[in-house]
């Protein structure tokens, strides 16, 4: 929610012109209640100013900021109060300071000196403050700078808290409006952002809880909310209209939204589970299907491998070729040395034509057929 609420101020500054608006630091789209009736506290001394009270935002909606008391940062200073104005699409906050005239503060009419456009509850003389009675509630046996002087509002009396938008107050800031606006400003003091904060924190000034009418509406010193200084509102300004419903809506249409994407992100997340586990059990089926097939190829190439390595032991067959060494039984011819080369026994076997030799041995059995000496054939 914060986030928007700062986008939306970014969209602001930049679309709305300088001179309409002072200091941003909210925006929302809900407009703040009306401001309570409720009476001045008495001034506490003299040198404090008149700061009006408003409804501020936070967390929990609107908040009503009291009206106080406030001693300036310095001697001669003015306080211009803070105020809401519409930006086309969303409320925005701008800003109180100090300074050394009143600017434009959106004619919203605060009262108590503040009617609209200026200040009439006083003025500095010679670095000292003098108090209208007639919107002051001063004690003039303590304080004795005071004077007497109607204030006539320039714009219409009623309690309505934010400038621009439906409903709100049509009010354009002057030329010494504008002049002050960019005029050298002082922001609040630290008892004054002290005093906010203090507000922040109490639940009873919640709009919600108050209906627009808190019980703290204006304190005589900042942060000072007990005791005999604080006075509380008489009623709220205008039938309080609680905006909370649209919180609750807008709530609930966060929750459904959470939901939906819950449901979403959970659906998601099985189809995921479910793909990834149809994945898995499909790669594993696969896996399965691969590992017999190779384990079975594997097997093949196992066997045939194995039986291709077994079959060269059958090359040791040309051993046999040795056999022409049997031809060789003319050993006594001593050519038996050409047996240590296997691949060449086989060209030995003209060693069979030797045979014949034994032939010319049949020659002496003719022998006997010589005569004797003397004798004739």
């Amino acid at each position: 929610m914060r986030k928007i609420r700062f986008l939306l101020l970014a969209f602001l500054i930049l679309a709305i012109p300088a001179a309409a608006f002072a200091q941003f630091s909210v925006s929302i789209t809900i407009a703040p209640p009306a401001l309570p009736v409720y009476t001045q506290p008495m001034v506490p001394a003299t040198g404090y100013l008149w700061t009006p009270g408003y409804w501020s935002y936070g967390d929990e909606g609107y908040f009503w900021v009291p009206g106080t008391w406030v001693e300036p940062p310095t001697v001669g200073l003015l306080w211009t109060p803070g105020y809401w104005g519409w930006g086309g699409n969303a409320f925005a906050w701008n800003e109180g300071y100090w300074g050394q005239s009143v600017g434009f503060y959106g004619g919203v009419n605060y009262g108590f000196g503040y009617g609209g456009v200026g200040y009439g509850g006083g003025y500095w003389n010679n670095g000292a403050f003098f108090y209208n009675r007639s919107v002051s509630n001063v004690n003039v046996t303590n304080i004795t700078n005071v004077y007497s002087k109607t204030v006539v509002n320039e714009t219409t009396v009623n309690h309505v808290s934010y400038n621009g938008g439906q409903g709100g107050i049509a009010a354009q800031p002057s030329a010494a409006e504008q002049a002050a606006m960019h005029a050298q400003h002082t922001p609040a003091t630290a008892m004054q952002t002290q005093h906010v904060h203090a507000a922040s924190t109490n639940h009873a000034l919640l709009a919600s809880v108050n209906q627009g009418r808190p019980a703290i509406a204006a304190t005589a010193k900042p942060g000072e909310f007990s005791g005999s200084g604080v006075v509380a509102a008489k009623e709220a300004g205008a039938p309080y209209k609680a905006p909370e419903n649209k919180s609750v809506e807008n709530k609930a249409s966060e929750n459904k939204a959470s939901e939906n994407k819950a449901s979403e992100n959970k659906a998601a997340e099985s189809k995921a589970t479910e793909n990834k586990a149809a994945e898995n059990k499909a790669a594993t089926t696969r896996s399965n299907e691969n590992k017999p097939t190779a384990n079975k190829a594997v097997t093949t190439r196992t066997s045939g491998n194995k039986a291709a390595h077994a079959q060269p032991a059958a090359h040791a067959q040309p051993a046999a070729h040795a056999q022409p060494v049997a031809h060789a039984q003319p050993v006594a011819h001593a050519q038996p040395a050409t047996a240590p080369h296997p691949a060449t026994a086989a060209r030995a076997q003209p060693a069979p034509r030797q045979q014949a030799a034994p032939r010319p041995a049949a020659r002496p059995e003719t022998a006997p057929e010589k005569k004797a000496p003397g004798g004739k054939q």
